[in-house]
């Protein structure tokens, strides 16, 4: 069980690090000239900023999942020291909290 949680851990890592990569890349474009475009491509760069800002939080949390996997700390809410319950451990591997500290 635990190395299938950290291959996904890892996937998701590299799924993650690819997409801010793309983000950022994306970011470093030059905006047209036009300024139709220009304001286009400005709203989509407010829009790119949040999500590269989503992706590097959840980068955050799967680094911390790996690491708490790694030192054997895994699947404990961080809240109350409880067992997270294994469907929600699958569906949210890098959750720190289990369902009743987390509502």
């Amino acid at each position: 069980m635990n190395q299938l949680i950290h291959d996904q851990l890892i996937a998701k890592r590299t799924e993650l690090v690819n997409r801010l990569a793309a983000i950022e890349a994306d970011l470093q474009k030059g905006r047209s000239q036009d300024f139709s475009e220009y304001t286009t491509e400005s709203e989509n760069d407010e829009v790119l900023d949040e999500i590269h800002i989503e992706a590097k939080k959840e980068l955050k949390l799967v680094g911390e999942a790996i690491q708490r996997l790694e030192n054997d700390q895994y699947g404990a809410c961080v809240n109350c020291g409880e067992q997270i319950a294994t469907k929600r451990l699958q569906a949210l591997p890098y959750t720190t909290s289990c369902i009743d500290c987390a509502q």
